[in-house]
Formats: C-alpha cells, sequence, structure tokens
C-alpha cells in the first residue's frame, strides 16, 4: 500500500483518530492512551501498530515504559494532497462566485437603472 493510502486508511478508524488527538498534546504511555477506551490493551496497541506503520506515531521505551509521540512527517504527505484539492476547488468556487455575478438578473437591473439615470 502506497504511503498516502496507508495514512488515511489509519486516519479513517475514529478510535486511532482519538489517540492522535490526545497525542496531539503531549507524549503518552500505552496504558494512558488506552485508559478513555473500552477496549483491551491488545486491541490499543494493534491501532497503535497501525499508527506507527503509517509513520503518524512513533513509539520509544522509556525504562518499563512504551511512549508514543505524534510524527509531522506521516502527515506531511496526506496534508499535501489536501492542500492541493483545497486550491483546486477554491479555484473552481471563485469561477463559479464571478460567473454567478456576471449573469445576476438583479445585478443587471441595477446596471441597466443606472445607466438610463444617466
Amino acid at each position: 500500500m502506497d504511503t498516502l493510502s496507508q495514512t488515511f486508511s489509519a486516519l479513517a478508524d475514529p478510535t486511532r483518530r482519538a489517540i492522535l488527538a490526545r497525542l496531539a498534546t503531549g507524549a503518552a504511555t500505552v496504558g494512558e492512551l488506552a485508559e478513555p477506551f473500552d477496549m483491551s490493551l491488545p486491541a490499543v496497541s494493534r491501532h497503535l501498530k497501525v499508527l506507527t506503520d503509517a509513520g503518524l506515531i512513533e513509539r520509544s521505551t522509556e525504562a518499563q515504559w512504551r511512549r508514543c509521540s505524534l510524527r509531522g512527517e506521516g502527515f506531511r504527505a496526506a496534508a499535501g494532497w489536501i492542500e492541493f484539492y483545497r486550491k483546486f476547488w477554491e479555484q473552481r468556487f471563485d469561477r463559479l462566485d464571478a460567473f454567478l455575478k456576471r449573469t445576476d438578473p438583479e445585478a443587471t437591473k441595477g446596471k441597466t437603472r443606472a445607466r438610463r439615470k444617466n
């Protein structure tokens, strides 16, 4: 699977998005990340593996603790892809807005009245 597909696949799950939101506030242990979820520690570990494989988080060992933190690199491909389409649609909407302003009958009536007064 390519990097972008792997990233979006990882982001598709609400539990993984919640884990990422928690990690946005700072690094956490696997146990701390598992606390709010009604699932087993192995299930949370599987979610963390998906996030790690997608390059969205990194895991490190400190004594007996496994700490997780966000990795900015993993979000770059997704952010670039989204930005490309954001610009694309923004340009399309700008063109549509210009077209609607040019063809608005109310705007045309106002211009005609203004010309008649002069």
